[in-house]
């Protein structure tokens, strides 16, 4: 008898009728949402970083990622050599450079 008396009980819920349809509209939203945050700058940071390597020449202090500080004394195809004491220099790849301190100084004479 109780069984009979919990079924009879319960409403049917209404169908939700463009339920589907939301749901794509607001994945496609997020997805929106994410590329403007994350993947845009991520792309436009990597830009620069090309650029600046690409810029990079003999005479340039520079900083690899690994927190190494020192002078670019040759560039090769894919790595620069730099040296980082008065005679010891290192091969480090071309995607470890990280920053650039500071150029030679006739470049900061002749673009001021």
């Amino acid at each position: 008898m109780t069984i009979l008396i919990a079924q009879t009980a319960a409403p049917a819920a209404p169908a939700a009728g463009g339920g589907f349809s939301l749901q794509m509209v607001m994945l496609f939203l997020m997805m929106g949402g994410m590329y403007f945050l994350l993947i845009a700058p991520q792309r436009k940071k990597q830009k620069e970083q090309e650029a600046m390597i690409a810029a990079l020449k003999t005479g340039d202090e520079v900083v690899t990622t690994g927190g190494i500080f020192g002078v670019i004394t040759n560039v090769k195809d894919d790595r620069f050599v730099v040296r980082v004491a008065e005679n010891a220099k290192i091969e480090v790849g071309k995607a470890f450079i990280q920053a650039v301190t500071k150029k030679p100084a006739t470049e900061e004479k002749k673009s001021s």
